[in-house]
């Protein structure tokens, strides 16, 4: 596809995100930066229409966009498109004190943010770290039978789970349960922690089985959490106020929007765009999803992006979703101080 045929599809996305309506070859003929006849332009976007880049809804009408014209068109945006320097300004401002925040206020001051600027739904998911290991597994008496394990990774997560147990565990459980975590676990990678490798480790303690099971159970119920995608969706009263969207369908998204968690993983580069007709698990019709991806260190760490309407301004927002992920991978990519890392505490611990 030649230089002018892309300035046509271009022209033709541009038109109809800002009107909805079919836009035929004469108005684009019209445009300052399109040199030829309207004749010539019907002809191209003849062609586009072959090569499914554009359709005609009926005979008489103009063109509008397809998925693939909008594909091709976010493309050229995501070639072409920067933040002027005032506005990343004022994006880190929005963000907040940078020597305060931790991982997870970065991730929520940004799609915060995000859902501000765009009138969208942010979407951010966190990839289950495929590189991390476990670096210490702890058992802390907290009252009569009941104990909290800890579980730590390599990459900072810290896990927990209160268990009540059927006895008070001596000095001597307390040690060889963390003598037999050393041994079994410390090191080990987080996706390598199988049912199976758990039912081995509660045959290998023997005597200490059935004391110490439940404690067990909790690292399996804890490694199983770790090897998730987490998955947070905020501002969807956004997508209840636009018009292209049928609210039944939003509501319906909104009870079922961790099935989001199957189409985001690690495996695309640079900005990845899915439309909600096209046979996937987004369910909301007309719709669009733009996310990319952030990093920590070398390592892929999740992806951030919007949902709206298929007409979105992609032009406008591509380049913030673009400048958050930059912003989010070099803030949580760096050393954190020293007072962060002695203020940070687990979760609070969840009963089992």
């Amino acid at each position: 596809m030649d230089a002018r045929k892309r300035r046509i599809l271009s022209a033709v996305v541009d038109l109809y995100i800002r009107t909805g309506e079919p836009v035929g070859s004469k108005t684009i003929s019209q445009l300052p930066d399109i040199h030829v006849s309207a004749a010539t332009v019907r002809n191209d976007m003849a062609v586009l229409e072959e090569l499914g880049y554009l359709e005609q809804p009926h005979t008489s009408a103009g063109r509008v966009p397809t998925f693939s014209g909008y594909r091709m068109y976010i493309e050229e945006i995501g070639a072409s498109s920067t933040l002027p320097e005032e506005e990343r300004e004022r994006l880190d401002e929005m963000l907040g004190d940078e020597s305060q925040l931790t991982e997870d206020l970065i991730l929520q001051s940004a799609t915060a943010a995000l859902s501000q600027i765009t009138q969208c739904a942010t979407v951010v998911s966190n990839f289950a770290p495929k590189y991390s290991v476990i670096t210490k597994v702890d058992v802390i008496p907290t009252g009569k039978r009941m104990y909290v394990v800890l579980l730590i990774t390599s990459d900072g997560k810290i896990k927990n789970r209160a268990c009540r147990l059927q006895f008070d565990l001596t000095h001597e459980h307390m040690d060889f349960f963390k003598h037999f975590m050393e041994e079994n676990l410390e090191g080990v990678s987080v996706s390598d922690l199988s049912d199976e490798k758990m039912e081995q480790m509660v045959t290998a303690m023997g005597t200490y089985m059935m004391t110490l099971s439940p404690l067990v159970q909790g690292i399996c119920e804890m490694s199983r959490d770790l090897q998730k995608n987490e998955l947070y969706v905020t501002g969807e009263q956004n997508l209840f106020s636009c018009e292209d969207l049928d609210k039944a369908e939003v509501a319906q998204f909104m009870l079922h929007k961790q099935d989001l968690s199957g189409l985001l993983d690690d495996s695309f580069q640079g900005i990845k765009v899915m439309f909600g007709e096209e046979g996937n698990d987004f369910v909301i019709g007309n719709s669009s999803m733009i996310v990319s991806k952030y990093q920590k260190g070398e390592h892929t760490a999740g992806s951030l992006g919007v949902i709206g309407p298929v007409r979105l301004n992609y032009a406008k927002i591509i380049p913030y979703i673009e400048y958050f992920t930059e912003k989010i991978s070099h803030l949580i990519s760096e050393e954190e101080p020293e007072e962060l890392k002695l203020e940070q505490k687990p979760d609070q611990p969840e009963q089992l």
